[in-house]
């Protein structure tokens, strides 16, 4: 054969074979972005972090039956790959994928560091789902499904056995916004901080005192009348607008903390998450989330449309080159006035002649939603989440 045509040949195979490597690459990165987009289209609340490269697949995901679905689509494609991909909980856990929270208020943090930004808070006796590893912390994903790193010091570490054995324990919740458990009945020494909505466990009696055990073991003294058993105190919760005004005024001045959950320190979504989560529901973290939930009742400011507990929304409107920014929310409180986080809980006005007017907000509104009563798909009772870890697998 004539060397030039042989050289002409050799050339367009690799031309060919270029073309069809490049044509496969393309059509496996766009599964992997079609995929992230239908099972974790918010990395908030879903991992799929996985990339392709000459014929490797690597990175993550939590979303292991998608996974599943994934590859297969692949070798329907008779499209070959190395599989790298590690699916989360990470077996180095070594069964250790359940965590219950030991502190009062454990931060939870968007990085492994102390010095990350504050992206949630979880309570005590807060059930978590643990994901993986680094040094001294763990990525966990809460009830409300958010996913970010606590340190090893705010969790206890349990295998499926020890979280069941844990889980069948009589259990009870703080009701006092703020207390102590003590070493004693006589109040000398404290053994932690409590804040409203912490679940600890006990045999309940008629004592003045009540003797309580952490999930990490320690055990110590609460006052009987500052405790309620779970299932009473979780069959009590109602989102009437009165427990509703109440819970949220009971928080009043509780100062701005960007990522927090808890009477310590709200942001905004914050705020009205421990509101509803003090009345029985655990809503999304975020406003941006929140938004999402229930049915729309205004957008044209029409206030009389409005009831207690419907949630408003605040940011910046959609224009023709920017998506719509939902950047605040607030409960609606009744008499044109609503209460929200900002600097501090507050009470805010859209009536000119209030002292609480706030004209800030009102030229930043957006629209209100209404959950209450509503089919919210996000949105679970609290006794469901107890079992979080396990019926979410």
């Amino acid at each position: 054969m004539n060397k030039y045509i042989s050289k002409f040949l050799t050339l367009a195979f690799w031309i060919a074979l270029l073309s069809c490597q490049d044509e496969k690459s393309g059509l496996v990165e766009q599964l992997i972005s079609d995929f992230k987009s239908e099972y974790a289209p918010d990395k908030r609340v879903a991992i799929w972090e996985i990339e392709w490269s000459n014929g490797i697949l690597s990175g993550e995901t939590d979303q292991v039956e998608a996974l599943d679905i994934f590859k297969g689509k692949l070798d329907e494609l008779d499209i070959t790959f190395q599989d790298q991909i590690t699916s989360l909980p990470e077996k180095s856990l070594e069964g250790k994928e359940f965590a219950v929270v030991t502190i009062s208020v454990a931060n939870i943090r968007s990085a492994p560091k102390h010095s990350a930004e504050l992206a949630t808070q979880a309570l005590l006796g807060t059930p978590l789902k643990v994901l993986k590893k680094e040094g001294s912390w763990y990525l966990v994903q809460t009830p409300d499904q958010y996913i970010s790193w606590v340190d090893s010091g705010g969790i206890q570490l349990m295998d499926r056995q020890e979280f069941s054995e844990w889980n069948q324990l009589s259990k009870a919740v703080f009701t006092a916004y703020s207390g102590f458990v003590f070493a004693g009945t006589d109040e000398k020494e404290i053994v932690s901080d409590l804040v409203a909505g912490n679940i600890v466990a006990l045999e309940w009696t008629e004592n003045e005192y009540q003797e309580i055990l952490f999930p990490d073991g320690r055990f110590g003294f609460v006052k009987n009348d500052q405790l309620m058993p779970f299932e009473v105190w979780s069959e009590s919760r109602q989102l009437s607008p009165e427990n509703l005004i109440q819970t949220a005024k009971a928080m009043m001045g509780v100062p701005y903390l960007w990522g927090g959950t808890s009477i310590k320190g709200v942001d905004c979504s914050g705020f009205t998450k421990t509101i509803f989560f003090l009345n029985g529901q655990v809503i999304p973290r975020d406003a941006s989330q929140q938004i999402w939930e229930g049915e729309e009742v205004d957008q044209e400011k029409k206030w009389e449309n409005l009831e207690v507990g419907d949630l408003l929304f605040f940011g910046e409107k959609a224009s023709e080159t920017n998506k719509e920014k939902v950047v605040h929310v607030g409960m609606w409180i009744g008499e044109n006035s609503f209460i929200h986080s900002r600097g501090r809980v507050r009470i805010s006005s859209f009536d000119p002649k209030s002292l609480n007017y706030d004209e800030y907000e009102l030229n930043r509104y957006l629209r209100t939603k209404r959950v209450i009563g509503k089919n919210n798909p996000n949105i679970n009772e609290v006794e469901s989440m107890m079992n979080f870890p396990i019926i979410n697998p």
